[in-house]
């Protein structure tokens, strides 16, 4: 990596490291991450996340070790609608497994230290009894046995231990209020203990970088809606990978609990974890209640992130240049586009309330955000602007985008469809085409 890539990294991931301080991430990791030779270096990342001030509850899960123990005891299994039936032997197994994998975790994220990047860093792991558990019970006349539910979650015993810096581990094996033990999805305890502890985000890892369009390209975003309907297509590939599918069904719910993001990110790629939280596009998926990009009425807060975006194309020639003075006199007209705090989009409509009509201008999108249509977007709150306002039409000039103005509706115009106002503003050297829509 060369220097300028070293510090523009670091400069564009301040923002986030500010963002998450202090904030609470539930993160959790199914058996197969656990398995995985890249489990060391996600370990030494959520060390990592621990050290920057966030506050860390690792919840984990066990199902392929506990497969493979009962293939070698040669124990069979009983599942009823995806659940584990879990009798008196089963749980033995399961404790043993999992009790196991507990210690396991707790010495990789401290005693390993010294060998990883983390190094000179003291990580404090706890585990206890945080989450109480109650049984399945019986459906349908099958009796679920030691297989349960969450029932209560120590809510202030956790705040109090993450408060004072401590990672929290806790696996899949609960106790209940009469002193049995019961095996639990992994899942749901992440997913409860994030909705009681009014987590930031909850985090999951499957085989996936995370869930996959047509085109097998990874989506970004993703409403719970939208989440539903790919949990709901049994032919979606995302049902070919057990972890994935159980990680959004889980997303949906903590989305819909007050969980203000779930990310979805590959176990099976170094540093998919830091990506994700640490950049501005991420690497895998995240559900959340609305977009991460809000379309807004500018203000004087945005008239950084506008000149940002219309310098570049005033240079070129695309658009006439503005002052800051004058664009503080006309912010009433543009709307913008922001994602985490970036302004990556902005249009204006100039009113012309004399001839009913208005003017389209000052359109840019940011060079990393413009393959996903979002001048279609502003174009179409713009649309949408005129017509509450009452116009009846909208007109445009423009030197290099004709095409694109005619593909959405526009057709060509002349210099005296122009208000008289405009007509006299418009420059000849320019030669600018003049387009106009029926509203």
């Amino acid at each position: 990596m060369r220097t300028t890539d070293l510090v523009g990294g670091v400069r564009h991931s301040a923002p986030y490291v500010n963002a998450h301080r202090g904030k609470i991430f539930v993160v959790m990791v199914g058996g197969e991450a656990v398995q995985h030779p890249n489990f060391r270096n996600i370990l030494n990342d959520i060390a990592l996340l621990n050290t920057l001030g966030i506050k860390l509850v690792l919840v984990f899960g066990a199902r392929p070790q506990i497969n493979a123990q009962l293939e070698k005891d040669n124990a069979d299994c009983s599942y009823y609608r995806g659940v584990r039936l879990t009798d008196v032997d089963m749980l033995e197994r399961v404790k043993q497994v999992t009790g196991a994998m507990q210690l396991d975790i707790t010495a990789r994220l401290s005693m390993s230290l010294s060998n990883t990047p983390m190094q000179g860093s003291e990580i404090n792991v706890v585990t206890g009894n945080f989450v109480i558990a109650q049984p399945i019970g019986v459906i349908d006349g099958i009796d679920h046995c030691h297989s349960g539910r969450v029932r209560r979650i120590d809510v202030e015993c956790i705040e109090n231990l993450l408060n004072t810096n401590n990672i929290v581990l806790h696996g899949p094996i609960a106790a209940s209020v009469t002193g049995e033990s019961f095996n639990l999805t992994a899942e749901e305890i992440a997913t409860q203990i994030a909705i009681r502890l009014q987590a930031e985000k909850i985090i999951g890892f499957s085989e996936l970088a995370g869930v996959l369009d047509e085109s097998e390209q990874v989506m970004a975003e993703l409403l719970p809606s939208d989440a539903e309907a790919i949990i709901a297509d049994s032919n979606h590939q995302v049902h070919q990978c057990a972890a994935a599918s159980n990680f959004i069904s889980a997303a949906i719910k903590a989305c819909r609990s007050g969980v203000n993001r779930s990310h979805l990110v590959s176990y099976q790629d170094d540093g998919a974890l830091l990506q994700e939280l640490f950049s501005r596009d991420g690497i895998g998926t995240q559900f959340v209640n609305e977009s991460a990009e809000q379309m807004s009425q500018a203000d004087i807060s945005h008239i950084g992130g506008i000149l940002d975006l219309i310098r570049p194309l005033e240079q070129q020639g695309v658009l006439v240049r503005r002052s800051r003075e004058q664009l503080e006199t006309e912010l009433e007209h543009f709307l913008v586009v922001e994602r985490d705090g970036l302004v990556i989009g902005c249009v204006a409509v100039y009113p012309f309330a004399d001839q009913n009509c208005a003017e389209f201008a000052c359109l840019a999108i940011h060079p990393n955000y413009r393959a996903a249509q979002r001048g279609d977007m502003l174009l179409k709150a713009a649309v949408q602007r005129a017509r509450k306002m009452g116009f009846e039409s909208l007109f445009a000039l423009t030197t290099t985008s004709i095409h694109w103005f005619l593909e959405q509706g526009f057709v060509m115009a002349e210099l005296e469809d122009l208000p008289p106002s405009k007509q006299q503003l418009y420059n000849l050297q320019r030669r600018s085409k003049i387009l106009q829509m029926s509203l």
